[in-house]
């Protein structure tokens, strides 16, 4: 690739990730787009950018899925590159193809990776035939019924149905039994088909008590590729990631070094450039297996630039230029331990449903070690039409249990009201014994969490609070009082506003 500057990117997404590519453009002195939705027209990602282009109405299809309404705001701004964020259109070989057509930089992999890749199918053959152990499962999508039973009675029950378009949990099912199979199978593909347009999927092996380890690689178009070490990503709900941390507790030094260069090779079988993700199962007797490839910037990148220093967006935008990695692999080294937790508009207590709606109070944590990434602000409003991710809050220390102590702490500081949240089911997993102790396996939740487990506080109640207080703090401002002497008195390890709903 030719070496070519970056002066203005469109970021053809929304929400914490638009924010934090931002804030990475301007460091780099360069000037973004922000597109957005009729729902996004007040969000701060469209205020916090150079330019701001509306590209439709709020469903996504009509909007941040619109080819056509964001390569119309890039001749329009200006633009001469695209970062796609993650999820939406970030794994669309057709859009990094109609982008590279349109004269912009794709900041990601090129169209022909991620087709191969984008292809859950293709991916497993193309990674076995390099020599990386995949999970065993079928070579090519089941192609009705019949098909899918004779096949899963081949690898075993219990089986996983997985979509071979796209990833997130969207298109997975476990069945456990053959008599389950069918009607699996039928809301597989129809939600695979709603959310990447392509109802394909193929059937996996289902492991009884994996951990989910993946590594973060890097390639520049001069023939260097690295991994920035792994992150263990098992704590999760409907198949998608709730808590995330690097290092992993499971990853001997060797185990480490093993997957890494796993890693390395599946990125250099198929010509990999800029970053991506290599995902793989680790059972109980530390055997890894391949099952992905994310083609893109992953929502858990900040616990990787936490514990190696390393701004992994402006490192995209040097190999989107034609510029060598800034680094090579003996130079990076693992400086401490990194935990995120998502803090999604969910109801833990009702199978985490999202729980749309206004954010009458939002102050997020802060201080030593504690990083927060939201796209959301106070009276903002969490949309039903996207994803229910508020922010991604990510602590940081010398130890694992340091880290774990610190984001203890942000928790019980995060300040939300009007909608419920997964901060109380962070906070269990935290100070569960399990966690604490590194014994985690995807299945953390089915074995450990169920309805009632925490207190959900009641965002209605919450509102009150949350009005109660300010009225209380701008009593004090008037009579000149401390505003400390107004706070009801707080328990220790539980939210201001469980607390404060209490005393009103």
């Amino acid at each position: 690739m030719e070496k070519a500057d970056i002066r203005r990117l469109l970021i053809a997404n929304r929400g914490e990730i638009a924010v934090r590519i931002i804030r990475t453009c301007r460091e780099l002195g360069i000037e973004t787009v922000a597109v957005f939705s009729e729902a996004d027209r007040t969000a701060p990602h469209v205020r916090l950018a150079d330019q701001a282009h509306p590209i439709g109405a709020a469903p996504s299809e009509a909007s941040y899925l619109n080819v056509e309404a964001i390569l119309d705001a890039a001749r329009k701004s200006g633009a001469d590159a695209v970062h796609p964020g993650y999820g939406f259109l970030s794994e669309n070989a057709d859009f990094a193809e109609a982008c590279i057509e349109a004269g912009l930089r794709f900041v990601g992999p090129s169209p022909e990776v991620i087709r191969l890749m984008g292809d859950k199918s293709e991916a497993r053959k193309h990674v076995r035939a390099a020599g990386i152990p995949v999970v065993p499962g079928t070579e090519e999508p089941v192609t009705d019924d019949a098909d899918a039973t004779a096949q899963a009675a081949q690898i075993g029950f219990p089986v996983l149905i997985k979509a071979a378009a796209g990833g997130g949990g969207k298109g997975m099912r476990l069945v456990e039994e053959p008599k389950d199979l069918a009607t699996a199978l039928k809301a597989a593909r129809s939600e695979a088909q709603t959310a990447f347009g392509d109802d394909r999927v193929f059937l996996e092996k289902y492991l009884r008590r994996p951990r989910h380890v993946e590594f973060q690689i890097m390639a520049d178009t001069h023939g260097n590729v690295v991994h920035v070490f792994e992150r263990e990503c098992s704590i999760q709900r409907r198949h998608q990631k709730v808590i995330e941390e690097a290092p992993s507790t499971a990853l001997s030094p060797d185990l480490r070094r093993k997957m890494g260069e796993a890693a390395v090779a599946v990125a250099r079988s198929c010509g990999y450039t800029n970053t991506g993700t290599i995902e793989f199962l680790v059972d109980e007797d530390l055997n890894f297996y391949f099952i992905e490839v994310n083609a893109r910037l992953q929502v858990e990148h900040p616990v990787t630039e936490w514990i190696t220093g390393i701004d992994l967006v402006a490192e995209q935008i040097r190999i989107a230029r034609g510029e060598p990695l800034s680094f090579t692999q003996t130079d990076l080294a693992i400086n401490g331990h990194a935990i995120e937790c998502r803090v999604f508009a969910e109801d833990p207590n009702n199978g985490f449903l999202p729980d749309p709606g206004t954010l009458i109070r939002h102050a997020a944590p802060s201080g030593f070690g504690v990083r927060v990434d939201a796209g959301i602000e106070e009276g903002g409003q969490v949309q039903l039409h996207y994803d229910p991710l508020v922010s991604k809050v990510i602590a940081w220390g010398r130890t694992r249990d340091e880290a774990r102590r610190r984001m203890i702490r942000a928790m019980d500081e995060y300040e939300i009201a009007g909608i419920h949240t997964t901060i109380p089911f962070c906070r269990f997993v935290l100070e569960h014994p399990a966690f604490r102790s590194g014994d985690l396996s995807t299945h953390f939740v089915e074995e450990h969490f169920s309805p009632g487990t925490v207190e959900n506080t009641d965002p209605e109640e919450d509102k009150i609070a949350a009005l109660a207080g300010a009225l209380l703090q701008e009593h004090a401002r008037a009579m000149k009082t401390p505003d400390w002497a107004t706070q009801p008195a707080r328990n220790v390890g539980t939210s201001r506003w469980v607390t404060n709903r209490r005393q009103w």
